[in-house]
């Protein structure tokens, strides 16, 4: 039987003309580097970056129900945000574990967009409209409608300010508005994954390469460069964002993420609260924590972790920070051994090498 063909984003062919490097990510035919992994996580630490972040999924859901729905569905308190704002969520099953994490942005009281990953699209959209009945209001699986581009880094306001119609300082971090990007009508919002300032930008896809070249040249004399997903990985992990499928899954609930701050127990119900409640009265019996290297060697993901005799997890996520020019990386812990300061072992090629736990995030930009 012949594979489903990888899907490719409106920028395909222009990825191809810059030099990049396309792998198979999520279902995508997608860029995993250009210039190289350093070069570019140290062009969005220092300057700006540009990604083709189009492989993400959109899901609108509207109607006079619309709040209530996304209440029922995700862990942060959605009634709290203001029109033209968004925050980070929860999407979680029963059992507390992950269905996915997402950014929820509100379009008007009856309007919300919610920014869903990749490889997650079509499990999501399927839970949300399973989920839906009983809800005066509809949810539009509209990935198809939207190009997506993050340009990330300290320039990224500098060199995108000539590009619009709208002031950019005015947009505060996690708040997002309307306007022309190059011409083209688009959402314009302070937001990303890679902890530097920047936008995410959300427009038709017809107009993908006429955007994407007007930033590209317009970053020229700032060094913008464009941004794979191995340097988007990279700098996520910098500032201790987590990825799905590595850090947080179907397995693990936000408390054990160590991501309390998106669990709004006090809004009321929703899909998952009672696990959660329950958890937090039991205690948690791990931790999801974050660690440097303190031997040589490279902590990459599924490495076991060792704590005396006893392997007691896995990597979740690591490689070596280039901007902090160390290894770092994440694990589950047990809760006794999650102090910061506290030694173990991760198993590398066969061989026992000692790593620490840190505080997080590893990365954090001057503001």
């Amino acid at each position: 039987m012949a594979e489903n063909p990888l899907k490719q984003t409106a920028l395909n062919a222009a990825h191809r003309r810059l030099g990049g490097k396309m792998v198979s990510y999520g279902g995508w035919d997608m860029p995993v580097t250009y210039a190289g992994t350093i070069d570019e996580h140290m062009a969005v630490r220092t300057a700006a970056g540009l990604f083709d972040v189009s492989h993400m999924g959109e899901v609108e859901v509207h109607g006079p129900q619309a709040l209530q729905l996304v209440q029922h569905l995700t862990t942060n308190d959605a009634s709290k945000l203001h029109i033209g704002q968004a925050h980070y969520s929860g999407l979680l099953y029963p059992n507390g574990g992950f269905v996915d994490d997402l950014l929820v942005h509100k379009l008007s009281d009856e309007h919300y967009l919610l920014c869903i990953n990749a490889s997650n699209t079509d499990k999501d959209f399927a839970w949300i409209r399973q989920h839906a009945t009983g809800f005066d209001a509809e949810a539009v699986n509209t990935s198809p409608n939207y190009t997506q581009l993050a340009l990330q880094g300290p320039q990224a306001l500098t060199m995108l300010q000539p590009l619009v119609d709208v002031e950019l300082s005015t947009i505060k971090y996690y708040w997002f508005t309307h306007g022309k990007v190059a011409g083209v009508p688009a959402l314009i919002a302070r937001t990303g994954y890679t902890g530097e300032d920047g936008f995410e930008l959300y427009f038709d896809p017809n107009k993908s390469e006429r955007v994407w070249n007007k930033l590209l040249e317009a970053g020229q004399s700032y060094g913008i460069q464009p941004c794979g997903l191995a340097a988007r990985n990279t700098l996520r992990l910098e500032a201790k964002m987590a990825l799905y499928g590595n850090d947080i899954d179907d397995t693990t609930t936000p408390l054990e993420a160590d991501l309390a701050w998106i669990v709004k127990l006090q809004k009321g119900d929703f899909i998952g609260r009672d696990v959660l409640v329950k958890q937090k009265e039991a205690g948690l019996t791990r931790k999801l924590i974050g660690f440097e290297m303190l031997d040589r060697g490279i902590a990459r993901e599924h490495y076991p972790i060792w704590i005396g005799d006893a392997q007691v997890s896995q990597v979740s996520s690591g490689s070596p920070a280039p901007f902090l020019k160390k290894n770092i990386g994440l694990a589950y812990l047990p809760l006794e051994h999650t102090a910061v300061g506290t030694r173990f072992d991760v198993e590398i090629r066969g061989k026992r090498t000692t790593a620490q736990v840190v505080e997080t995030p590893f990365y954090k930009r001057a503001k």
